[in-house]
């Protein structure tokens, strides 16, 4: 059984789970998140934890195991804890503004670029070359900040554009003479 797969989820006190034939429900103060459960894999729950357990000793099995634990416990610590993703704008005039469901983003361009965001994300700007992206789904933040980031990738001779706040660029040398 894969190493990952092996080792039990543990639910914190105000995390309730739900497991069905073939999908997973976990609820908390955060929200409620599902996901489907491959027919290979099986969920049990003991007492305050969570262990994956392989229906058939197969491959696919061994790595479904391992992913499923591993999505189990994002979506635990989501519920509980939530997720965040913090951006920098780096640039003269590079602005963003939260307002709402609706992100407002001043890059260089002709137009500003209005982002909606989706339900169940939010976002701050604490400064306006700060971002911070919140959620309870782990993938869902990550696709909103690359989405953000997409805008305006950081460009490698200057550095300027949407980047993460603890991303490195690698700068060019300009061409010399």
């Amino acid at each position: 059984m894969s190493r990952v797969g092996k080792s039990p989820v543990v639910l914190p006190e105000k995390v309730e789970v739900t497991i069905a034939a073939n999908q997973i429900s976990v609820k908390g103060p955060l929200g409620t998140l599902t996901q489907p459960v491959s027919p290979n894999v099986k969920i049990e729950k003991i007492e305050n934890r969570l262990e994956i357990k392989l229906n058939e000793n197969t491959r696919s099995a061994n790595a479904m195991s391992g992913t499923l634990r591993a999505l189990v416990a994002n979506m635990v610590q989501g519920v509980s804890k939530g997720f965040e993703k913090k951006l920098t704008l780096v640039g003269v005039g590079y602005r963003a503004q939260a307002q709402g469901d609706k992100l407002n983003l001043t890059l260089g361009f002709s137009h500003p670029v209005v982002h909606a965001l989706p339900k169940g994300v939010k976002a701050e700007t604490p400064t306006q070359t700060e971002i911070i992206i919140k959620g309870a789904d782990k993938q869902q933040v990550g696709q909103v900040a690359a989405d953000v980031r997409n805008y305006r990738p950081p460009e490698p001779y200057k550095g300027k554009g949407v980047r993460y706040a603890d991303e490195q660029i690698v700068l060019k040398e300009t061409k010399k003479k």
